[in-house]
């Protein structure tokens, strides 16, 4: 169940990321300016540094229900990556 709770808050994290800049009528418009720039421009680039802020949380809460789901179900905490099963060596 917690795990549960953990995949709602990273998505709930990542939608304003998503919604944002698909928002169009949102940030079309050219005033307040700042340093010379309209809005719809660096809105833009404030959306990137927002994105970046609500990606990197988002991705450590993933990595740690994905490393979680793994013990739960037996799995080592990590894949090692070569996508072989453990019990006779051949691909899954």
């Amino acid at each position: 169940m917690a795990s549960n709770r953990r995949w709602i808050l990273v998505a709930a994290l990542l939608a304003p990321a998503v919604v944002l800049p698909l928002w169009v009528p949102l940030y079309d418009r050219e005033d307040p300016t700042f340093a010379g720039f309209p809005f719809y421009y660096w809105f833009q680039f404030l959306l990137i540094v927002v994105a970046v802020a609500l990606t990197v949380p988002a991705y450590l809460l993933a990595t740690r229900a994905d490393r979680d789901a793994r013990l739960r179900h037996g799995l080592p905490a990590e894949p090692d990556g070569t996508g072989l099963s453990r019990d006779g060596g051949e691909a899954r």
